[in-house]
């Protein structure tokens, strides 16, 4: 389930190629619900290529006709179109950056894309569920440029070149000259990003979601996702990407880790010992008073007879039972509300999860405290910090979600402090 590369590869040898980092979509516990699959998966690590792909900007045909502007994008290298008018078109060609490597992110299986991207459906258990909806994620939404010398610096752009090697802005997308005569635009549902505070380290906190255009600048938001009127220009940030910066592409967010960053993150096999330690502690349901166990991580969407249930109210761990549920036969095994035997808070009772994609942890702390209302359980910092990121929801609205499920957090704080009864030998 896991890939070999999940775990932190020492580059001490020559023969591992040096990691950039890894791109993890927000919503999925360690792989997509049906399995990862070549180029579409739930994380993504960008590797330096054994030759570079990299482009930067070069010649910037101005006033050109329609047809004049095909002939430059039919060119064998890469270009940027933006339709001005039925008559006039601006193509600036791109040329080989020997320096950098280039990763294209998208929904598009195309050759371009590097790393096939779907809408994310909250708390979806299988692929079929996600096939309904429409897609707003752009087919070539991004890319992010590798610089390849230390500190092997990524940044981001909007927008993806396409088989033929172009990007093209129509006449409805926004774009502008700049103050440098070049021009810039930015795609239609836009790519946002938010760079956290202090990295991401238990100390984190968030920061301001930001729009990146097709050249990298930065701006504020727009008033709605595809807005024609662009926002105001951020000159003091940049697009360069940070431990545990944020990209949103419209139905699906992705988490940037660094290869540094990830050195320091809790590894799977860690998860595992901690899965092991919570179990070895032998917590009792203090109902039944059958020993509680959390499933292994390969049967995560599995309710086992042992596992731990959790009343989101007050906290208290159980295992599964009819107790105080006068509706359990007409509402089906999890009722709406439940009474907790211990304490008589009524409230939803839900089973607990492990939370198995190590790259959403902010430390190795013990899997102590479980979102709400979905029930995974993760640290208690890492459940604090994902519960004050407000993620794009929509065309306009925000609200803070789960990193493994995506089901938008509920409750005064999102998450809750677990309560095991312990055995009573």
């Amino acid at each position: 389930m896991f890939s070999p590369d999940q775990e932190n590869i020492s580059t001490s040898s020559t023969k591992v190629p040096v990691k950039y980092g890894e791109l993890i979509v927000l919503g999925y516990n360690g792989s997509l619900p049906n399995g990862d699959r070549g180029r579409r998966k739930s994380r993504f690590a960008l590797f330096k290529r054994p030759k570079s792909n990299g482009v930067k900007p070069s010649t910037v045909h101005v006033a050109c006709t329609p047809q004049a502007a095909k002939a430059i994008s039919n060119k064998d290298q890469h270009s940027i179109s933006y339709t001005l008018s039925r008559v006039q078109t601006v193509v600036v060609e791109y040329t080989q950056d020997s320096n950098t490597d280039m990763f294209q992110i998208g929904r598009s299986t195309e050759s371009p894309i590097d790393f096939v991207v779907t809408d994310t459906v909250p708390g979806s258990q299988s692929n079929s569920d996600t096939q309904s909806v429409q897609s707003t994620i752009s087919r070539f939404a991004c890319r992010i440029m590798c610089q390849r010398t230390p500190p092997y610096t990524a940044r981001i752009y909007a927008a993806g070149f396409d088989s033929s090697k172009n990007i093209f802005l129509g006449e409805k997308a926004a774009k502008w000259k700049t103050s440098d005569g070049q021009m810039d635009g930015l795609t239609t549902n836009g790519v946002l990003v938010m760079h956290p505070r202090l990295g991401f380290t238990e100390d984190s906190k968030p920061g301001v979601w930001r729009e990146i255009s097709v050249c990298g600048n930065v701006f504020t938001l727009r008033e709605t996702r595809s807005a024609q009127q662009r926002g105001k220009m951020v000159e003091n940030e940049t697009q360069e990407l940070v431990d545990g910066s944020l990209i949103d592409l419209c139905g699906a967010t992705l988490l940037w880790r660094t290869a540094e960053g990830l050195s320091r993150t809790p590894t799977v096999k860690h998860l595992e010992a901690l899965r092991q330690e919570l179990n070895a502690a032998r917590p009792q349901c203090p109902v039944g008073f059958n020993t509680l166990a959390f499933p292994s991580m390969r049967r995560k969407d599995i309710v086992d007879e042992k596992q731990p249930w959790v009343y989101l109210n007050c906290g208290h761990v159980h295992g599964y039972h009819n107790w105080g549920n006068r509706d359990a036969e007409r509402d089906g095994r999890e009722g709406r509300e439940r009474e907790c035997p211990m304490c008589r808070a009524r409230g939803p009772y839900v089973p607990l999860w492990l939370g198995c994609e190590a790259g959403f942890y902010l430390d190795a702390a013990p899997p102590t405290h479980a979102f709400s209302p979905c029930g995974h359980v993760c640290s208690e910092k890492t459940a604090a910090y994902w519960s004050q990121i407000p993620l794009p929801h929509g065309t306009h609205t925000f609200h803070a979600a789960c990193p493994f499920c995506a089901q938008q957090l509920s409750g005064e704080q999102g998450f809750i402090r677990l309560i095991f009864q312990g055995p009573v030998d």
